[in-house]
C-alpha cells in the first residue's frame, strides 16, 4: 500500500490499477474528489476541490501539478481507454496491455515491450464546479518532464459538471451535471452533439459500456437512465420508458435566440408540443429574432386563432427569453439545501459548496451524510469558498 501526499483533508474517491491499488491517500488542505488510471495503469491522477490536477508515477513521485485546472474546483476526471506510444494508436478496450511500460513509471517488473524513447500520449477528461468539461493531452517522453496540454474547453452545461466518461472507442465523452442535463460530445472535435434532459435532479453519474453503445445516467432524483447511441449519427435515445422533463434539445440550446435559425426555431416548438405550429412558423420564416418580437398581437396576425394555443405559445416564448437572458442566477450560485443565492459559501467533506448556515443546521440536526449523494461525511470541517463567494460578488455586481 502507497500514501500519497495531495492536500489536508478527507478522500471521497478510489481508483485501481491492473497492477497496483492505491487505496488511501494523506491529504492536506482540500479534499480530493477524483481520481483515475490511464488504460496502461501505471500513471494515477487526482483532482481536489482547490480546482488542482496532479499526475503520479507507481513510485509515488510527483510527475505534474496543473494548478487551478478548474476554478471552482475539481469533481471527476477520466482518461480516455487508448494512448499513443509514438504514432502508433494502442487501444485497450478489448486487449491487455499491462505488457508496455510507459517511459514515465516504473514497472514493477520488467516490461516485454520497449516504448523506445517515443513519447506517450494520454487523453484526460475532467470536469469541475466552473461548469466546464476539459480535455486535456497527458504526454510523457522517456527522460522528460510530464506535461499536460489543454485541448478542448467544453462549455455545454450551464452548472457545475459533476461527472465525466469515454466511450470504448474514445471518439465521445459524455458528461452530467447540476443543470440536470447529459451533454455528449465529440472527443476529437470538442463539438455537442446532444444535449439530453430527461432526469428531474442533479446527474451525479455517468457509464458509457465497453461492449456495447450504451450510456447509464445516474441522478439524485433517486433513477438511473440507460441510452443507446446510435452508430450512424451518435443520436442518443433512451431505452427507458420517458422521464419527466424536456425532450432532447438539440445542439441550438447553445446558441443566443437571436442567432437562432428557422430550424431552430422550427425544432424548439416541437420540443415544447407545439407541434402543429411548426408548418404557420415555418410559412412566415420566422427565426430567433422574430421569436424575440412574438407578442398578442404579432401571434395574432400569424393566423393562430386558438386562445389557448396562443396563450401557451406566449408563456413558451417568454420563458424561453429570461431564460437566455441570463437574470436568474447561474445555479452554482445557489445552496443545493436551500436552492438561495449563497452568501458565505464553504466546502463540506463531499467536496461540494453550501451557504454556511444552511450546512451548519443540517449537520446540528444530527444528519452526518452529504445533501448530494447521502453518503457519510467523514469530518464536519466547512473550509470557506472563497473564489466562489468573489464569483458571487461579481455576478450580482453585474446585475
Amino acid at each position: 500500500m502507497c500514501t500519497l501526499r495531495h492536500h489536508t483533508d478527507e478522500v471521497s474517491c478510489c481508483a485501481s490499477s491492473p497492477s497496483l491499488l492505491l487505496s488511501r491517500c494523506a491529504v492536506s488542505e482540500a479534499s480530493v474528489v477524483a481520481c483515475c488510471f490511464p488504460p496502461c495503469g501505471q500513471l494515477f491522477v487526482t483532482g481536489c476541490t482547490h480546482g488542482d490536477l496532479k499526475v503520479w508515477d507507481v513510485d509515488v513521485r510527483l510527475l505534474h501539478a496543473e494548478k487551478d485546472a478548474h476554478d471552482l474546483g475539481v469533481t471527476c476526471c477520466s482518461f480516455a481507454p487508448q494512448f499513443k506510444v509514438g504514432r502508433t494508436e494502442i487501444k485497450t478496450a478489448s486487449g491487455d496491455v499491462r505488457a508496455l511500460a510507459l517511459p514515465c513509471a516504473a514497472s514493477p517488473k520488467p516490461s516485454s515491450r520497449k516504448t523506445g524513447g517515443c513519447c506517450v500520449e494520454l487523453r484526460l477528461a475532467s470536469c469541475g464546479q466552473d461548469s466546464q468539461l476539459k480535455i486535456w493531452i497527458v504526454s510523457q517522453r522517456e527522460g522528460a518532464v510530464c506535461t499536460m496540454k489543454l485541448l478542448h474547453s467544453l462549455t455545454g452545461q450551464s452548472a457545475p459538471v459533476l461527472s465525466c466518461g469515454f466511450s470504448s472507442d474514445g471518439q465521445l465523452v459524455v458528461s452530467g451535471s447540476v443543470d440536470k442535463s447529459v451533454a455528449v460530445y465529440d472527443a476529437t472535435l470538442g463539438t455537442l452533439l446532444h444535449t439530453i434532459k430527461h432526469h428531474d435532479g442533479y446527474v451525479t453519474a455517468v457509464a458509457l459500456s465497453p461492449t456495447f453503445p450504451w450510456i447509464a445516467t445516474g441522478s439524485t432524483d433517486r433513477s438511473v437512465n440507460v441510452w443507446r447511441i446510435e452508430d450512424a449519427t451518435a443520436a442518443v435515445e433512451s431505452k427507458q420508458t420517458p422521464c419527466r422533463g424536456r425532450k432532447l434539445p438539440g445542439h441550438f440550446r447553445l446558441l443566443l435566440l437571436a442567432d437562432w435559425s428557422e430550424e431552430d426555431v422550427q425544432t424548439w416548438l416541437n420540443e415544447e408540443g407545439l407541434e402543429e405550429l411548426v408548418s404557420i412558423f415555418k410559412a412566415n420564416n420566422m427565426d430567433g429574432p422574430e421569436l424575440i418580437q412574438l407578442n398578442k398581437e404579432t401571434a395574432t396576425e400569424l393566423g393562430i386563432e386558438s386562445v389557448g394555443l396562443r396563450g401557451r405559445l406566449l408563456r413558451k416564448a417568454e420563458a424561453l427569453t429570461a431564460e437566455q437572458s441570463g437574470s436568474e442566477a447561474p445555479d452554482e450560485f445557489l445552496c443545493p439545501i436551500t436552492r438561495e443565492l449563497m452568501k458565505d459559501p464553504v466546502i463540506a467533506a463531499d467536496g461540494y459548496s453550501y451557504e454556511r448556515e444552511s450546512i451548519e443546521n443540517w449537520i446540528r440536526g444530527k444528519n452526518k451524510t452529504s445533501p448530494m449523494t447521502n453518503l457519510p461525511l467523514q469530518t464536519t470541517l466547512l473550509t470557506p469558498n472563497r473564489s466562489l463567494k468573489m464569483a458571487i460578488t461579481r455576478w450580482k455586481s453585474s446585475q
